[in-house]
Order: structure tokens, then sequence, then C-alpha cells
């Protein structure tokens, strides 16, 4: 039998460190579904799921404290959220505009009150290609309650957009 983990893992960013942990995983027989990784500043963080067999995870979270002694955290959760998928649209954010504080704890809070579940966000800020100017832009995918006005969403977003100087944009990616 097979038991599903979700693990995090952040550390000082170097050659080698997913390798290591890919090679943990596969000396317990863990096969390695999905991830997000990236270098943010001078640390490296990550988000994956696996699989191994159920008998195999005690060693392979032993094996895993291992890679603290190099500087690399790592945390191991059961994955129960398969069985506890959510019904819905999904949909994408993209929003662009000027830098300033604030933007994401708007947008965001914004999405609270419609009971969005954001799946996936990731942001940065660019410099402007003719002026200079930071750029703030960001990407999400929406996870939209089947009961969801997506127009009334979409107007409180582009209000919130105006106030913050920033452009939004919306595409559906589906039903689930």
């Amino acid at each position: 039998m097979q038991v599903p983990l979700v693990m995090t893992i952040i550390g000082p960013d170097r050659t080698g460190l997913v390798e290591s942990v890919a090679r943990v995983v596969a000396e317990h027989g863990g096969n390695w579904l999905e991830s997000r990784m990236c270098r943010l500043g001078g640390e490296f963080a990550g988000i994956l799921r696996i699989e191994l067999p159920v008998e195999k995870r005690q060693t392979l979270l032993g094996a895993l404290q291992t890679l603290q002694s190099r500087g690399l955290t790592v945390v191991v959760r059961p994955d129960e959220a398969a069985a506890a998928a959510t019904k819905g649209r999904q949909t994408k954010l993209e929003i662009v505009g000027h830098d300033r504080p604030g933007i994401v704890r708007e947008i965001t809070s914004a999405l609270a009150r419609a009971n969005v579940n954001v799946e996936e966000f990731s942001s940065e800020c660019v410099s402007a290609p003719m002026s200079g100017e930071t750029l703030f832009k960001a990407a999400a995918r929406l996870q939209l309650p089947e009961r969801c006005d997506l127009a009334a969403l979409k107007k409180e977003l582009e209000k919130i957009a105006a106030d913050l100087l920033v452009d939004i944009s919306f595409a559906e990616l589906g039903k689930q």
C-alpha cells in the first residue's frame, strides 16, 4: 500500500539541493509526483508531493532528518487533501501595476470574502520596459466555489484595482 505525503523544504540555496531530496525519496521507494520549487533571495524553498510504500515512511522521515545537518529544513505531512477536493470553477487571475505596499493584501482579502481559494500564487517585481519604474506582477490560480457570482467578484476586484492603480485580468480555466 502506498502512502501520499506532502513535504516542504527550505534552506540556503546551493547546487545539488533538489538532488539530495530526490535521492532520499528514491532510496526509500518513493515516487515524486509533483512539486513547485524556486530560489527567492538566497534561500531555496519548495513543496512537493510524493508517495511511497507505507512501511518505508518512518525510515524516510529519519533519512530526511539527516538533511538538517546540511542546513535544509524539511516538514512532512500526510496528503489528505486529495479526498477533500472541492467542486467549482478554476480561474486564472493576473495583476500588473506599479509596485506599492498592500496590493496582495487587498486582492486576497476580496478573494477570501468571496470564499475563493488561492491554489497557486506567484509574484515578482520587475523593471518597466520604457520607464524603468518598478512593476508588480502576479498570477494566481483560483478555485471558485460553485455558487460564486463571478461577475460580482470581478466588479469588486476591478474597483480595488482602480484604487491600487493596477490592471487585473481573468481567464476561466474550466469546471471540475
